[in-house]
């Protein structure tokens, strides 16, 4: 299997054989490190580190070249930088990659109106019903890697098989720049040597739970009794774990699918003792998530943070609201509600706020009283404050003052919203 490095990676040769293979991974190359490459040509062929320049801030992406060093995403920039020296760090630009990520899907929906965006940088196609307008799957993929090279100078790679399992798989294996196609006969053949760590959904928990037990491969899956499976994972993960082995995954291309979460989060440049800015940055933080669900037209049920301690221990906190919103405020103060509830013996490295289990605007009945109202209508007012002047322009009395960390980092980017008309 390949690597996230790009070592090992397998590609189809010309001609090869779709049959049955319908569905298609499309995943753009170490994304936001291509979009600094293309917008800067001197950075093209070096490793790059998409962050912030202080050693306590994360990376966020980087170029194949800095990733064969072992640098990857998450990767404090200071480790980072430890494994490649003569890598060079470059600001994030989350504005650019979002006006490139809506390029490509539009390119995407210019082939079939069946795109499933997963990501800013990732999206299933389904391109069984326009074979006769575009041709074979295999014909589809290796035109749609043209276009988009073409049209946004950005490379991606592509899996095409029978389902999205193997199809997502087959675009890992294939990276970077690179078209692997899974004809459906092949998909039992294509699954047997992979590692259990290869299949979708199986974390790092979970793979060492199936290990542990000398399960390695999707071939020891195939051979050993369901119930020893269901003992390793639970029912549920095993009952997954036994289809997906065997190339079963009934899921479809999902067009109206829901954004699962949005969230911030913040690196210090010195570990925090004092929870009255703690507090201060889970309120910064949490504006930051309301502005982003205002302007994607979601509401949040569920509300979390994100605490990682001086030791690198990290851990979380979540609470389901009353009521559904995207007021920033609301947010707020459930990031400190959760934030008291924890027991903080060591200085704080990084924190975050997410909202999760998000739903549309406006699709939960009408409580009989709105207390946020008035909040409402405030931060209403910054929103078009900020669409005119640029976001800080103007902002809470208790948040200025210098930055204590690398920036605001979205921690999951959503994708552009697609026309469905």
């Amino acid at each position: 299997m390949g690597r996230g490095d790009g070592t090992g990676r397998i590609v189809s040769a010309d001609g090869a054989d779709d049959t049955g293979a319908g569905i298609l991974h499309v995943d753009m190359d170490a994304f936001y490190a291509s979009v600094e490459q293309l917008d800067d040509p001197s950075l093209r062929g070096k490793p790059i580190i998409i962050g912030a320049p202080e050693s306590r801030s994360v990376v966020s992406s980087a170029s194949y070249e800095a990733r064969r060093f072992g640098v990857r995403s998450a990767m404090p920039v200071g480790q980072a930088l430890r494994l490649c020296p003569a890598a060079i760090v470059v600001l994030p630009h989350f504005d650019r990659y979002l006006e490139l990520s809506g390029q490509v899907m539009r390119i995407f929906r210019d082939v079939t109106p069946l795109v499933e965006p997963l990501s800013i940088d990732e999206a299933f196609l389904d391109v069984r019903g326009v074979r006769r307008l575009w041709g074979s799957p295999g014909v589809i993929a290796r035109d749609l890697r043209a276009r988009v090279l073409a049209e946004t100078g950005l490379p991606c790679s592509i899996g095409v098989a029978a389902t999205k399992h193997v199809a997502k798989m087959a675009s890992t294996i294939s990276k970077p720049d690179g078209l692997l196609i899974v004809a459906e006969a092949d998909t039992a053949a294509f699954l047997a040597p992979r590692s259990v760590r290869a299949l979708w959904g199986v974390g790092p928990k979970a793979s060492e739970a199936l290990e542990g037990r000398g399960i390695h491969t999707v071939a020891d899956v195939l051979d050993i009794p369901r119930e020893v499976l269901d003992r390793a994972l639970g029912p549920a993960m095993g009952e997954r774990v036994w289809h997906l082995a065997r190339g079963v995954d009934p899921r479809q291309v999902d067009t109206h699918r829901v954004e699962k979460s949005v969230g911030h989060e913040e690196t210090f440049h010195e570990d925090i003792t004092d929870p009255a800015i703690l507090r201060s940055e889970l309120r910064r933080l949490a504006d930051r998530v309301g502005a982003r669900l205002r302007a994607g037209g979601w509401e949040a049920t569920t509300i979390a943070i994100k605490v990682r301690f001086a030791d690198f221990t990290t851990v979380s906190r979540s609470q389901t609201l009353p009521e559904p919103t995207a007021v920033g405020q609301r947010i707020g103060d459930a990031a400190h509600e959760l934030f008291a509830s924890l027991e903080r013996r060591l200085p704080v490295r990084l924190i975050g706020v997410r909202a999760e289990k998000l739903r549309e605007t406006g699709s939960a009945p009408l409580a009989l009283w709105d207390d946020d109202r008035e909040w409402r209508r405030i931060e209403d007012a910054l929103d078009g404050a900020a669409a005119k002047f640029g976001r800080g322009a103007v902002t809470r009395a208790t948040l200025l003052g210098r930055s204590r960390g690398g920036g605001s980092i979205p921690s999951s980017p959503p994708p552009p919203k697609l026309d469905q008309g």
